[in-house]
């Protein structure tokens, strides 16, 4: 195929993340699931925010979704990408656009949008830096094919596909006609779990999803092993190998396990002083896909992956500023070039 126009085109859910520092007390008396993302209906929603501002008060807001995080890191590193997401005319959707595109990601959200009520991510991070999630999708559960930009992702060099949209039946749809034309104009496709529950919960709708396969598989090792059964990442990952050409499971502290085609790859971990584990994953997945797209090898691309993911847990919230993005390819670029 030609030059691709984009280096990422992502399809996932649209979300205003806003975030809180919370005590574990809180979680036990409002009957949260500690450490799971569980869908609530928009009410309830309301009523955790309200509760959240009067106890602790918001620490942060930016457009968030899974896939959303991972493809800002990739323009954050230099690359070029594009999502497919649905918000509405709300205050909430117009500051999603801005949003997503001030940290230079194209889309199809246009000016003009449906009405309804845009989707947030309420993220709630307990001393010990683990992430509990309610989320409220609105309109975002009715993202379809209609939100696809089909030559934006005929142009593109990766599909990456959210598992977060396993829950709604016209986004596997959108998933499907996507994968259609990814296949059929030489785009590599790259899919994520999200999450353990989506594993658990919606086991068959993800294996409706990876369809003959992909080409990149990302999740973590609770993820890999409810998928497939097994006790162990290794294990794990003979198993992903049936249904991805390549294979990450990330491991927290002790680094990543990757198949690149050919061998296993142990990633090590890179040091960091855990303050919030929001947005590891996403910014794992973004730095290792913008590795690829510069032709690295899935053990530079893990490496800056790596790094980049200690950076994220270190701080709060799961963004980087640019100039930390820069700093990490400079460090990159000097231990695999040898400047």
């Amino acid at each position: 195929m030609s030059t691709a126009h984009f280096d990422v085109y992502a399809i996932g859910n649209a979300l205003v993340d806003v975030e809180y520092r919370v005590s574990d007390d809180f979680l036990s008396r409002h009957g949260i699931s500690k450490g799971q993302m569980t869908l609530i209906d928009e009410a309830a929603q309301q009523r955790l925010i309200a509760a959240l501002d009067s106890e602790f008060g918001l620490e942060k807001r930016a457009s968030g979704g899974s896939a959303a995080n991972s493809i800002i890191a990739v323009a954050a590193f230099g690359g070029r990408s594009f999502y497919s997401c649905k918000v509405a005319s709300d205050g909430t959707g117009d500051f999603y656009v801005h949003d997503l595109h001030a940290a230079g990601v194209s889309s199809n959200l246009q000016p003009q949008r449906e009405p309804g009520v845009s989707g947030t991510c309420v993220v709630m991070v307990t001393p010990d830096t683990e992430r509990t999630m309610q989320t409220f999708l609105g309109i975002t559960s009715d993202v379809s094919v209609a939100e696809l930009v089909p030559e934006a992702l005929m142009a593109s060099r990766w599909l990456y596909i959210e598992g977060y949209l396993v829950s709604s039946d016209s986004a596997r749809a959108a998933v499907r006609e996507a994968r259609r034309l990814a296949r059929s104009h030489g785009v590599q496709i790259a899919m994520t779990f999200s999450d353990p529950a989506m594993v658990r919960f919606f086991k068959p709708g993800l294996a409706e999803m990876l369809d003959d396969g992909v080409d990149l598989l990302f999740c973590n090792e609770e993820e890999a092993c409810l998928w497939s059964g097994t006790l162990s990442a290794e294990h794990a990952l003979d198993e992903l190998r049936k249904v991805a050409r390549q294979a990450v499971i990330t491991l927290g502290s002790e680094g990543a396990l990757a198949w690149d085609g050919e061998k296993v790859v142990r990633i090590a971990p890179s040091p960091a002083t855990p303050l919030d584990s929001n947005g590891a994953g996403d910014m794992f997945a973004g730095a290792y896909l913008f590795g690829l797209t510069r032709g690295w090898s899935s053990r530079r691309a893990g490496a800056l992956a790596s790094s980049a993911a200690a950076a994220v847990v270190s701080q709060f919230g799961p963004r980087l500023p640019l100039e930390q993005h820069a700093a990490l390819l400079r460090e990159n670029n000097a231990e695999h070039t040898g400047h």
